[in-house]
């Protein structure tokens, strides 16, 4: 299975020439999408490079729109994204403006922090993450066309539930409402990304 160091080569290669580069790095919950993202970042900064990770989670719907719309059980399904809101956002980067102020999701509150972060204007490589980057049904299929390379991370769904749980016991909850929550939502959600992908251009298999 190639590293992380090769995955940075192989960028570097397929950006050559560019002064932006847009990478997708898509998989369902739990699948190491985040890790990835940040291990690449800095490995390329390591090589002299420029990158910033974009995560998808700054666009989680607060949960007081969640819960007047009865989809708080469903946190994290694709319905409860703004994924038109995104697209602009990647639009934006994509177009080189300068210092964009972006979102960021803050799991200890459990809600997205607005303008967290900062996307450079004269950064290279845009290192996006998120479980629904690659989907094929509307809306989130308009967000393909906006990436140069696509990255999907396969996991089996087996050691997805074993991270899912240590997760969510790490965030302080019990066995109890890990379970249930998995079983409730979590599942579905790898369920559909695992089934509503388009093919990436590059599969890392059982990373994390």
């Amino acid at each position: 299975m190639p590293d992380v160091a090769q995955v940075a080569e192989l960028l570097c290669a397929k950006a050559a020439g560019a002064a932006r580069y847009m990478v997708a790095i898509a998989g369902a919950p739990a699948s190491g999408k985040s890790t990835l993202a940040e291990n690449l970042r800095d490995r390329l900064i390591e090589a002299g490079e420029t990158a910033i990770v974009v995560p998808m989670d700054g666009f989680h719907f607060d949960d007081a729109i969640l819960n007047a719309r009865g989809q708080r059980p469903r946190k994290g399904a694709p319905f409860t994204f703004d994924a038109a809101g995104f697209a602009v956002l990647l639009r934006r980067i994509r177009e080189g403006e300068k210092d964009i102020a972006i979102p960021v999701f803050d799991r200890s509150m459990e809600l997205a922090r607005a303008a967290a972060d900062i996307v450079d204007g004269k950064a290279k490589f845009i290192l996006v993450e998120g479980n629904y980057l690659l989907l094929k049904q509307p809306p989130w299929d308009a967000l393909r066309p906006l990436f140069d390379f696509t990255i999907y991370l396969k996991v089996p769904v087996e050691e997805l539930e074993r991270r899912l749980i240590k997760r969510w016991l790490d965030h302080g909850f019990d066995m109890a409402y890990a379970t249930n929550w998995i079983a409730s939502n979590d599942i579905l959600n790898i369920r559909h990304v695992v089934d509503n992908s388009a093919a990436a251009d590059f599969t890392l298999e059982n990373y994390g």
